[in-house]
């Protein structure tokens, strides 16, 4: 058996494999110890409520959102934000499932389509913030607490296309000094609440392009394709 596993290198279905093989008592079993990510850390980044509560712990602005199991309660939450409305199914890869809701007419089979791509049955049902710029930040921390940065991304297109979808590029075009330099350290305290201590981790954020507020959209605690762009445009072999 093994001794450990390192599920943040096996990207979103390592990480899914691990929280689910916690959840069924197999790695408490097996004495089978977790590191880079323990079961608590991807909780707090997979799990939609739980991020947000960590985010509102350390102060930073998450989009308005709330978190349907059904669809009533998603039809409910997206008449109390109002549209247009992001909604994200919990634990999947690449928004997956995922989709930006216009009217009324599509709400529903959107909305049953997020519940049934998410293996915990959860939608996060979240405040659009289409038209902000979309930055991202590829950080690394040990065990130690030695955080750095590998570099900062920005989105060509704004919020609203998909990063899948969109050009990317490093380091980030727009932002000033002082804005990638908050960035920097909100990506700190980010990784320090959620407990990451090992390989890559990716931080998305949306930042309003005329009054530079910011929110954080999401973490991706794990090798991820943003990892591969930050690794050949610096040289760091991060993936």
């Amino acid at each position: 058996k093994p001794d450990a596993l390192l599920p943040t290198l096996g990207g979103q279905t390592g990480l899914n494999i691990a929280y689910f093989l916690n959840e069924m008592g197999i790695l408490k079993k097996y004495g089978v110890e977790t590191i880079g990510a323990n079961i608590e850390a991807i909780a707090r980044a997979e799990d939609r409520e739980k991020f947000k509560e960590t985010m509102n712990k350390i102060g930073l602005k998450v989009p308005e959102s709330g978190i349907a199991k059904n669809l009533d309660e998603g039809v409910k939450l997206a008449n109390r934000i109002g549209l247009p409305v992001i909604l994200r199914p919990g634990f999947c890869l690449g928004g997956s499932g995922g989709s930006c809701v216009y009217n009324k007419e599509e709400l529903e089979p959107l909305l049953q389509f997020a519940l049934d791509t998410s293996p915990i049955h959860e939608v996060l049902v979240e405040q659009s913030v289409l038209g902000w710029k979309e930055v991202e930040f590829e950080m690394m921390r040990d065990c130690q607490d030695n955080i750095i940065t590998i570099c900062s991304m920005e989105n060509v297109d704004p919020m609203g296309v998909h990063t899948g979808d969109s050009m990317v590029v490093a380091p980030a075009q727009t932002l000033t000094l002082k804005e990638c330099s908050n960035l920097i350290e909100w990506s700190k305290k980010v990784i320090r609440a959620i407990n990451i201590t090992g390989g890559g981790t990716n931080l998305q954020f949306a930042v309003h392009p005329d009054n530079g507020d910011v929110v954080i959209i999401e973490i991706n605690p794990r090798v991820s394709r943003s990892s591969a762009l930050a690794s050949k445009a610096t040289g760091f072999p991060i993936a």
